[in-house]
């Protein structure tokens, strides 16, 4: 068992002595003209997307698949523009098995198994690309970035992919520049129907069980998880809305809208985190709609900034004057969910600094200044911003080959990972949450508090919590 001792212990280390330490990590060069072998665990859906971008790279060779799910409808067209991969339905059969013949792998995987995975994947000396959000408990994101710091030479990634496109750029910049400076406060915001689920708040039990699908090994699904009996409700996606598998919205979109902001402006941890709305809050899955404030204290000479998110269809944040009309983000990645109509407001965000506001949209969206008479009088002193050199996808096979550094490594994503797990945890106890940063303990909520760490894990599932 994992102890809150020895856990609070190992995290003694600070994040800015990860960052630091970490800068030395990209010397292992698998050739630079040579083309990267990848395995890719979790190929349907969201897998799917993945596996055909890092194709188009055309820095990858694809030789093993991965799925729990293996001939699944949503799991056969990667098998089939593959067919050449090895294929396994268990990641550790495919680590002992094939482990030889590939340097990297891309993870696909629910929220909460992102951490085993990643970690068996780090363990067998693999460079690792993982969705976001990194991890779904803060003391598996510790140990995730902890386990990056004692292996420097292999190179790891989120896949908040706006990390490689104009905001984060954008965002560098403006604030070198001191276009952006002395941020107060930011509003986040995530106000569509994609991801909602439609389950009863009211629910007092788990989903009966029903047969597990022919195609799918449902033990090896569940991974660190208390076992559960199968349900439709808990697969294809539908994960994301339970406690226990997902991070609910937050977790899903949060890293596509305040990741630069956290990056930049180096907001660390809050100190507070408060969960000011819930509708529909129940002890099972996440509410229907949530506003959860985080505070930030002082850092640098920069002031305390407080960051207010917003999500749910009809919980809409308070806009600005001269805010304007909310338009689509370019380049989200499509749903297996269905067609999502319009919403009234699209995710974005808002940035308030003691000169200026700022408003943006989700992922790579750039910035523009509100109200459009302060942007046409601040055009003049915009700076040029740098295109960026590689996409997400590539970058990360770029780093494997000793030509780049990720953008968004793991020392640099666990801590907003951090981030979200303190909102999520709010969200399930529904109360205001203290946090001191130094001794990485809640200490107004006991309950709270275990949930950093989460229950104990299957015993089968115990080593791959040792750094």
């Amino acid at each position: 068992m994992i102890s809150r001792r020895k856990f609070l212990a190992s995290s003694a280390m600070t994040t800015a002595t990860l960052a630091a330490t970490s800068a030395s990590g990209y010397s292992r060069i698998i050739g630079a003209n040579q083309k990267v072998n990848i395995a890719c665990i979790g190929i349907g859906n969201r897998g799917e997307q993945i596996i055909d971008e890092f194709e188009k790279t055309g820095l990858v060779n694809v030789v093993a698949l991965c799925d729990v799910d293996m001939g699944a409808p949503h799991t056969t067209k990667i098998m089939n523009k593959f067919p050449k991969a090895k294929r396994y339905q268990d990641f550790r059969q495919l680590l002992d098995k094939s482990g030889g013949e590939f340097d990297a792998v891309t993870i696909a995987i629910p929220d909460f198994s992102h951490f085993p995975v990643a970690m068996a994947c780090m363990q067998a000396g693999k460079h690792v690309y993982v969705e976001k959000p990194m991890s779904r408990t803060f003391h598996e994101a510790e140990l995730m970035m902890k386990m990056a710091l004692k292996n420097p030479k292999l190179v790891t990634q989120v896949g908040n992919q706006g990390h490689s496109e104009g905001n984060y750029f954008q965002f560098k910049t403006w604030m070198e520049a001191g276009i952006i400076k002395d941020v107060t406060a930011i509003t986040a915001h995530m106000n569509n129907a994609r991801r909602w689920h439609k389950l009863d708040p009211k629910m007092k039990m788990w989903p009966a069980a029903q047969p597990v699908p022919s195609t799918m090994d449902w033990n090896t699904w569940l991974t660190t998880s208390m076992p559960k009996e199968y349900n439709d409700l808990y697969h294809n996606g539908e994960w994301r809305c339970w406690y226990d598998f997902g991070m609910g919205a937050l977790g899903d979109w949060g890293a596509h809208l305040i990741d630069t902001a956290h990056e930049f402006l180096e907001l660390g941890l809050p100190y507070e985190i408060n969960p000011t709305y819930l509708e529909g809050h129940n002890d099972f899955f996440f509410p229907m709609s949530s506003t959860l404030l985080f505070r930030f204290g002082a850092r640098k000479g920069m002031p305390p900034v407080d960051v207010t998110w917003y999500d749910g269809l009809t919980n809409l944040p308070p806009l600005p004057k001269g805010y304007g009309g909310s338009a689509a983000t370019a380049n989200v990645p499509g749903t297996n969910q269905g067609e999502v109509k319009p919403a009234t407001l699209n995710p974005g965000r808002i940035i308030y600094s003691k000169d200026l506001i700022f408003k943006g949209g989700s992922h790579g969206s750039t910035l523009s200044i509100i109200p459009e008479e302060v942007a046409r009088e601040m055009a003049p002193k915009l700076p040029e911003i740098p295109k960026s050199p590689s996409n997400h996808f590539a970058n990360f096979i770029l780093a494997c080959q000793g030509k780049e550094k990720t953008r968004s490594p793991f020392e640099i994503n666990g801590v907003l990972s951090q981030v979200f797990c303190l909102g999520v945890i709010a969200q399930r106890v529904n109360r205001p949450l203290y946090f001191d940063a130094v001794t990485k303990q809640i200490t107004n909520d006991t309950f709270a508090n275990a949930l950093l760490v989460g229950a104990e894990p299957r015993k089968e599932w115990m080593e791959y919590y040792k750094v």
